[in-house]
């Protein structure tokens, strides 16, 4: 795992985060940075749909739990 994704995954537990408020912060048209894909594709994150992108909520699988916590 990079330490962006590790990043990433943190900033997303520290409190809810909107889909909204996560696609603006970490969304990157870089294809060398694509933390957001890489995350929902390895299945370290959900997006828990809402009526509107605020209020749709991005979490933590427990994979992405797990990721985080085994970490120092």
């Amino acid at each position: 795992m990079t330490l962006l994704t590790l990043e990433f995954l943190t900033w997303i537990a520290r409190r809810p985060r909107t889909y909204a408020e996560a696609m603006e912060a970490w969304r990157s048209n870089c294809p060398r940075q694509s933390v957001w894909e890489d995350a929902l594709i390895d299945g370290l994150i959900q997006v828990e749909n809402g009526a509107s992108m605020n209020d749709s909520y991005v979490l933590l699988t427990p994979r992405g739990e797990a990721a985080i916590s085994s970490r120092p």
